[in-house]
């Protein structure tokens, strides 16, 4: 086990989806027609979620290389470094080079993010976009999963792959619910269970 930041989970933030819109705008200004999306995703986006305060957003693009290649030149400018794919095909991660990231010249200190640029009906896309929706819609599952969630970080307060993989039933779960196909939820589930990865 490699150890990790401390896992914090807080009580849900309405700033959370302000700050997103805050980074939507910067995004779509900078990336304006090589981007047909984008998405606030992960439990910051789901209403009432208890969440570790990090905003996940995931930009869309066409099934395109040309795309992603000035979608990653561009988000350079920005200050994001390419990470690839970290093993997930169709989605490419970012990160930020400091707290200024994205740079847009004005000094500005942004909340933590992840960035990720997705294909267009990529797996992990909809693996994003059902498990939101679906509990947006079932505030029952909100509260299970904010439960289970705040337990985990509990248990495994430095451990991130142990949290992830306390959390890979529940999520798997609900995909299962939403319609995702049994051969992408068990790809789904080898990205994320410890005894796969």
């Amino acid at each position: 086990m490699i150890k990790s930041e401390k896992i914090i989970i807080s009580e849900y933030r309405s700033e959370w989806a302000e700050q997103f819109n805050a980074l939507k705008k910067v995004l779509i200004e900078h990336l304006n027609n090589d981007i047909v999306g984008i998405e606030h995703v992960g439990s910051t986006s789901i209403p009432g979620m208890k969440a570790k305060p990090i905003i996940d957003v995931d930009l869309i693009i066409e099934e395109n290389d040309n795309t992603m290649d000035r979608v990653i030149s561009k988000l350079k400018e920005l200050g994001y470094n390419h990470n690839g794919d970290q093993g997930i095909s169709g989605r490419e991660s970012f990160e930020r080079v400091d707290s200024l990231t994205p740079n847009i010249g004005s000094n500005k200190k942004w909340f933590k993010h992840h960035l990720y640029v997705c294909k267009k009906e990529n797996i992990a896309l909809l693996n994003h976009l059902n498990f939101r929706d679906y509990l947006k819609s079932n505030q029952n599952k909100v509260i299970e999963y904010s439960n289970l969630k705040q337990n985990l970080a509990l248990r495994f307060p430095f451990d991130i792959d142990s949290y992830i993989d306390g959390k890979t039933n529940f999520i798997i779960d609900i995909l299962i619910k939403t319609g995702i196909k049994h051969k992408d939820i068990k790809q789904i589930e080898s990205q994320n269970k410890l005894d796969n990865m």
